[in-house]
Formats: C-alpha cells, sequence, structure tokens
C-alpha cells in the first residue's frame, strides 16, 4: 500500500474539523449576507426570568409555561468574525451556549483558515516543482534532439566522404565519357552539400529541416554517382569487347602475314631451284671439324681449321669457263666466321668466310673450302652456304659437338 500523502492528510484534517463543528452546533461557514430582521417584541405580561445555569447546552429547549403565550425573542446580536452564521436561537428559559465553547468554534476556525493557508502553500509548491520538472524535462527532450541532429549530420557526412573517395577512383576515366555533363552534375551537387555541412557546421542548434536536406542533396549525389559508374563500366565492357575483336583481327593478320611470307618463301626458293636447275648446283656438302696435321678432330673446340666438301654435278645448259664460289659458315650464335671480302646478292652486299676460283667445263667437279680457326669454336649447329654467279647454291645445317 503506496503511504499516505500531504494532501490526503490535509483533506482528513479539514473532515475532522468540520465533523468537530457540527459536534458543537456550529453550522459551515456561509457567504456572508444581512441578518434578517425580526418584528419588534409585544408587550407582553412580565414573567420571572430563570438564571442561566453553568451548565453544557443542550439541544432541547424548555416549553412555555401552560395558558402563557411565549415572549418574543430579542434581536440577534451581530455574529462574531463576520462570516459566522447566525447561532441557534435559544428560548428565554433555554441556558446560553458558555462562553468555553464559543473560544473553542474560534480555535477550530482559526485552525481551518491556517490548514487553508497552509494547503494553499504546498500546492502552490507542487505546483511550481511540476512546473520545473516540466521545464527540465523539455531542456532534456530538446538537447537530445540536437544529439540525433548531430549523429544524422555525422553520418550524413561520412557518407559524403566515402562518396568522394569512391568517385575518385574513377576520376582518371572521364576520358572515356562522350562528354562531361554527368561529372559537371556531380560537382555542382558536391557544392551544394559541402555548402549545408558547412552551415551546419557554424550553427549552434541544428535544424532537422537543414538535416534532412542535406539528406536529400545526398542521396541525389548517390544517383549521378551511380549513373556516371554504370556508363563508365559500360564503356569499359565495350572497350574490352573492342580490345578483344581488335586482337582477333591482329592474330587474323598476323597468321595471313606468315602464309603470305611463307609462300612467298615457297616461291623464292622454288625459282631458285628453277634457276640453279637451269644453271649450277651442288650436292655432296661436308663440315669437318680438323687437327692442325689435318686429321679430324671429334672435339670441336679443339679443331684448327674447318673443311667443307661440296660436288658440283654435271649441268650442261651452264655456259662454261671460270665460276667464282662464296663459302659462308656461321656459328651457333648466328655470327659469320672468318672475313674473306664480300660479293653481292640480291642488292645487298654479303660477307664470306672463304672464296674460290673454279674452273668449269661441263662436267662434275668434286672440290672443298679450307678455313683456319682464329678463335675456340662452340659446340652446336652451323649452318654451311655457298653461293655462285649471285645464285645460292646450297644452306645445309651442322652439328658440331664437344
Amino acid at each position: 500500500m503506496s503511504e499516505e500523502t500531504l494532501n490526503d492528510r490535509l483533506r482528513k484534517a479539514a473532515e475532522m474539523a468540520r465533523q468537530r463543528q457540527q459536534g458543537l452546533g456550529i453550522p459551515p461557514a456561509p457567504t456572508a449576507a444581512p441578518a434578517p430582521q425580526r418584528p419588534a417584541p409585544q408587550p407582553q405580561q412580565t414573567q420571572p426570568i430563570p438564571q442561566p445555569q453553568m451548565t453544557p447546552a443542550r439541544p432541547a429547549a424548555a416549553a412555555p409555561a401552560p395558558h402563557t403565550p411565549a415572549p418574543q425573542a430579542a434581536p440577534k446580536a451581530s455574529a462574531p468574525f463576520g462570516n459566522t452564521p447566525d447561532l441557534p436561537e435559544v428560548d428565554e428559559y433555554q441556558s446560553a451556549p458558555p462562553q468555553k465553547d464559543l473560544k473553542k468554534g474560534k480555535g477550530l476556525i482559526s485552525i481551518m483558515v491556517l490548514l487553508g493557508v497552509l494547503l494553499a502553500g504546498v500546492i502552490t509548491f507542487l505546483l511550481f516543482r511540476e512546473t520545473s520538472h516540466s521545464r527540465q524535462v523539455q531542456e532534456l527532450k530538446e538537447q537530445q534532439e540536437q544529439l540525433e541532429l548531430a549523429n544524422q549530420q555525422l553520418q550524413l557526412s561520412n557518407e559524403y566522404d566515402q562518396l568522394n573517395n569512391e568517385f575518385a577512383q574513377y576520376e582518371n576515366q572521364t576520358s572515356l565519357l562522350a562528354n562531361d555533363s554527368i561529372v559537371q552534375k556531380y560537382s555542382a551537387a558536391r557544392a551544394q552539400v559541402e555548402k549545408l555541412l558547412q552551415e551546419l557546421k557554424n550553427e549552434k542548434n541544428k535544424s532537422a529541416a537543414q538535416i534532412s536536406k542535406l539528406k536529400g542533396e545526398i542521396e541525389t549525389l548517390k544517383g549521378i554517382l551511380r549513373t556516371y559508374v554504370e556508363q563508365i563500366n559500360e564503356l569499359k565492357q565495350e572497350n574490352r569487347q573492342l580490345t578483344e575483336e581488335n586482337q582477333q583481327v591482329k592474330a587474323e593478320n598476323q597468321q595471313l602475314s606468315q602464309r603470305v611470307e611463307t609462300v612467298q618463301a615457297d616461291n623464292r626458293q622454288l625459282s631458285e631451284r628453277m634457276t640453279l636447275a637451269e644453271k649450277l648446283n651442288v650436292t655432296g656438302v661436308t663440315l669437318t671439324a680438323l687437327k692442325k696435321n689435318g686429321k679430324t678432330e671429334k672435339n670441336v673446340t679443339k679443331a684448327a681449321q674447318l673443311k667443307v666438301g661440296f660436288t658440283v654435278p654435271q649441268n650442261n645448259s651452264t655456259p662454261v669457263g671460270q665460276k667464282v664460289f662464296y663459302l659462308r659458315i656461321i656459328n651457333p650464335e648466328g655470327d659469320l666466321l672468318g672475313n674473306a671480302g664480300t660479293f653481292r646478292f640480291e642488292g645487298s652486299t654479303v660477307g664470306c668466310t672463304a672464296l674460290k676460283g673454279i674452273e668449269y667445263a661441263g662436267e662434275e667437279v668434286h672440290d672443298q673450302f679450307y678455313w683456319n680457326v682464329t678463335s675456340t669454336l662452340t659446340p652446336g649447329t652451323y649452318t654451311v652456304e655457298i653461293f655462285t654467279d649471285g645464285y645460292r647454291l646450297c644452306s645445309r645445317s651442322f652439328t658440331l659437338k664437344k
């Protein structure tokens, strides 16, 4: 059960005072009104007036003497305290209320007045405290709203920073766009967001309307960036497809070029063979490493000489006479061995390893070239070529081991 409040105690005290007043015969205090005027007493037979007894007043009134009319009551005296109601009428034979009871009634009225004043003070205090509490609640509510708005502002500021970072990743790809209208829109929206952020930063109290406006501007910025990224991604995809197609076309062109080169090489070889068939030819080409004594050396790194043997078959269609044969030996590194001079071949000047003049009379000729090794040779594949009359008669490959 909850404790008894001060208001409940005051109400109980007032109720007890009211009951006590009723018990003493004092009616509740009505609104002040003028006392009614009684008619003047008529002269009547004088009767002896009994002496009042010093006993508590009783409500019962004494009956009048037999066969004697009741005397008219004297006019009432004014009630004390102004607003105190008239006391009950007392018969001339009834004793008056004692002075002690009157004092007690006045004391009760004073207590009631004091209690009323105290009750009014308590009510005033409670109302003041309630008003102060309401004011504090309102201030706390306003502070909480400001904190929520500041938190929303911070979140929106973080979102804005993230958008700028994402935009910076694509900023160097604006050249892919056909026009820069999207970039201009993004720049304008970004300037508006920065303006609102600065205004909110300078204001002491945040405005919910400004926060809502900032949120709308950031949503607009997000939409522009989304469109911007989508266009760049589409352009990237298109460029990727074009690059793949270009690579495919290049590969096809390269294959076609290789085929053309192969056909051209085949045609050149065929032409050379036909020409050589009409002219001279060589067969039985050999490459041998020799020691200083002229014997065969199996270890090419110890070779002192290289010998190239060849045979010129009989060819009746070739004019007889002096023929100069040129020898080229290419080592595994792709370098020409020796430097015996140059000759013309297919419009260019070409160096040779060795050269030799042969008198050709239309009959088969067996001959050879000798080249003195000037530095240590390396194992690997060597290429031997023989030229004459501006034609390459042969090109053979040989492997010399260590």
